[in-house]
C-alpha cells in the first residue's frame, strides 16, 4: 500500500508539475540554487585541497619552514606587535649555517615579492616571484625548458638575472624566444637567463601565480619586502633523517646562533606540511560554513515557496481530495500523498541543483587550471537535504488537506 500510494503520489505531482510549469520552476528555484552552491563550494574547497596536496608532495612531505613569526592572520608591516619586533629578521648566515648540519639536505632562504612583468609594452598583473638559489627546484619541482638555472656567481653577487616561468613567458614575450632578453619585473630590467616549466597541478592563488624566479641576493637588493611575511627558510631532512630529529638539530643550531639560553622561548617558529594543510583546513572551513549559511537561506525560501504552492493546491483540490476520501482513502493516506507530493517538487528542484551543480564545477576546473570533480557526498546529501525540506515544509499543507472534511469537499466549487 506505501509503495502504491509513494508511486501514485509521485505520479500527481509530476502531473502537477506539468500542467503548471512557471509556477512550479519558481517554487523550487530556492531549491535549485541553494543545492547548487553547496555543490560548487564543495567543488571549490576540495580543488584547492587537492592542488595544495599535490604542492606538498612536490615540496615534500618533510620539508619545513621557519618564520620569524607564524600567523594565521595578516600581519601589518608597519604596525607589527611587540611578540613580533623583538624577534630577530631571519638572516642568510642562518640558513648556511643549517644547511651545513649533517642531518639536513637542502636549506635555504627565500624572499617574496609581488610585481608585474613588462617586455615592449606587454604587461602582467601582479604576479609572484621568488627570489631563491640555484637549487629551487629541489623545492617547487619542474625543470628548465631553455636556457639553464643561476650560475654560483649569479645567485651569489645578486646579478640581475631572471628566470620566467613557461607560461608568464609565452604571456609577456609570445612568440618571441625570451632567452638573453631583458624584461621588468616591478620596473627593474632583468635579462632572461632560463624558462622554468612548473609540475602540472602545483596551487597558485588567480592571479598571483609564481611566474619569475630571481637570485635571493637580487631580491633582497632591487625589491622591498615585509621582512616578517616575507622571508622564509626552507629546509628537507636528508632522506634517512626523521621530520623531528632534523627539526631539533635546526633548532638547536639556531638558538645557539641567537644566543638564547636554556628556559627562554625560541625567538622563532617552525611549521611543517601538515600545519600548513591543518591551517588551510582551519579556513576552508570556514569558508565552507559561511557558504552552507548562505545556500540554507535559499533552501529555507524554496521550503517556504513549496509550502505556499502547497497551500495553494490544496485549495484548488479540494473537491478532488473530497472524492479521493468518498470513495475509501483515509486522512493517513491524503496526508501522505501531498507529502510526497511535496517531496517529489523539492526532489526535482535537487536535481536541477546537482545538474547546475556539476556544470558549475566544470567551470571552476576551467577557471581555476586545476583538476577537480564534485564530490559524491555532496550530491547525496543535496538529494536527502532537498527531499527532507519537501516533507518538512509540506506537512502544513498536507495535514490541512488531511483535515478536511469529506462532505464539505465534495461540495467545494
Amino acid at each position: 500500500m506505501k509503495l502504491h500510494s509513494l508511486g501514485e503520489g509521485m505520479a500527481i505531482a509530476v502531473e502537477q508539475l506539468r500542467a503548471n510549469k512557471l509556477r512550479s520552476a519558481l517554487t523550487i528555484l530556492g531549491v535549485v540554487i541553494g543545492v547548487a552552491t553547496v555543490m560548487a563550494m564543495a567543488s571549490i574547497v576540495q580543488g584547492i585541497r587537492e592542488q595544495i596536496v599535490n604542492t606538498l608532495e612536490v615540496v615534500g612531505p618533510t620539508t619545513f619552514r621557519i618564520l620569524r613569526f607564524f600567523s594565521q592572520t595578516p600581519l601589518n608591516p608597519d604596525a607589527l606587535p611587540r611578540e613580533v619586533r623583538i624577534r630577530p629578521v631571519l638572516k642568510p648566515q642562518e640558513a648556511e649555517a643549517i644547511a651545513r648540519l649533517p642531518e639536513i639536505h637542502y636549506a635555504a632562504i627565500w624572499s617574496v615579492v609581488f610585481e608585474r612583468l613588462e617586455y615592449q609594452g606587454v604587461r602582467t598583473q601582479v604576479v609572484t616571484v621568488y627570489g631563491a638559489d640555484d637549487r629551487f627546484m629541489e623545492i617547487l619541482g619542474g625543470g628548465i625548458l631553455e636556457g639553464r638555472s643561476f650560475t654560483a656567481p649569479e645567485a651569489g653577487g645578486g646579478e640581475a638575472v631572471v628566470i620566467l616561468e613557461r607560461s608568464a613567458a609565452e604571456r609577456v614575450f609570445g612568440r618571441i624566444d625570451p632567452v638573453s632578453r631583458y624584461l621588468r619585473v616591478g620596473g627593474r630590467p632583468l635579462r632572461v637567463v632560463g624558462i622554468w616549466q612548473r609540475p602540472a597541478n602545483i596551487f597558485e592563488p588567480p592571479g598571483q601565480e609564481i611566474a619569475a624566479i630571481v637570485p635571493f641576493a637580487t631580491g633582497r637588493r632591487l625589491y622591498r619586502y615585509d621582512e616578517t611575511s616575507a622571508l622564509i627558510i626552507l629546509v628537507k631532512p636528508r632522506p634517512d633523517v626523521p621530520l623531528g630529529v632534523a627539526m631539533d638539530a635546526a633548532t638547536l643550531q639556531l638558538r645557539r646562533m641567537r644566543g638564547l639560553r636554556t628556559g627562554e622561548p625560541n625567538s622563532f617558529d617552525m611549521i611543517t606540511s601538515d600545519q600548513v594543510l591543518g591551517v588551510f583546513d582551519k579556513l576552508t572551513g570556514a569558508f565552507f560554513l559561511v557558504m552552507l549559511v548562505l545556500s540554507s537561506v535559499a533552501l529555507m525560501v524554496g521550503g517556504i515557496g513549496v509550502m505556499a504552492i502547497m497551500m495553494v493546491s490544496v485549495t484548488s483540490r479540494t473537491r478532488e481530495i473530497g472524492m479521493r476520501m468518498a470513495v475509501g482513502a483515509t486522512r493517513r493516506e491524503i496526508l501522505w500523498q501531498f507529502l510526497v507530493e511535496a517531496a517529489t517538487l523539492t526532489f526535482s528542484g535537487g536535481l536541477l541543483g546537482i545538474a547546475l551543480g556539476l556544470t558549475t564545477g566544470e567551470g571552476i576546473k576551467a577557471l581555476f587550471q586545476f583538476e577537480t570533480s564534485v564530490p559524491v557526498w555532496s550530491a547525496l546529501v543535496a538529494c536527502a537535504v532537498s527531499i527532507l525540506i519537501g516533507i518538512v515544509f509540506g506537512i502544513a499543507p498536507a495535514a490541512r488537506a488531511a483535515r478536511l472534511d469529506p462532505v464539505e469537499a465534495l461540495r467545494h466549487e
